[in-house]
């Protein structure tokens, strides 16, 4: 891939995301805006892939779970315009950590859909936590 460019990522958990994420969000604010509640998995550092700048407002769907420790495993990807997009952006989230989702006071697994939309972005770093 000549033409790498780091991009960032609007990312859209479901049940983690605010409502209103715009266009010019990073992987901070998506982080400082996701929720937050007991019972969902919580990002706290997201990875963005390297993909090419053609990519941009192409779409991801991927599933996989959140262990009781945070690590995400179990991928399965559920749709993409092509393969070498969706091993890209696997191979981001696999580097994700999180705080697990609670179920009566105890760390659970989660399962967890993914869809990610991929944005052109000047950003030089693709990699953020959260503190």
């Amino acid at each position: 891939m000549n033409n790498v460019n780091k991009l960032a990522v609007l990312i859209g958990l479901a049940s983690l995301v605010a409502p209103a994420l715009n266009a010019e969000s990073s992987g901070q604010s998506y982080l400082e805006t996701c929720r937050k509640d007991a019972g969902v998995p919580v990002p706290l550092f997201v990875v963005s892939p390297e993909v090419s700048a053609s990519n941009a407002g192409q779409k991801v769907e991927i599933a996989f779970t959140v262990d009781a420790t945070g690590k995400t495993y179990a991928f399965t990807v559920r749709s993409s315009p092509d393969a070498t997009l969706a091993e890209a952006v696997v191979a981001a989230v696999k580097q994700w950590r999180f705080k697990p989702a609670v179920s009566e006071g105890v760390a659970v697994a989660t399962n967890v859909v993914l869809p990610v939309v991929i944005l052109e972005s000047a950003r030089a770093d693709n990699r953020v936590a959260i503190k």
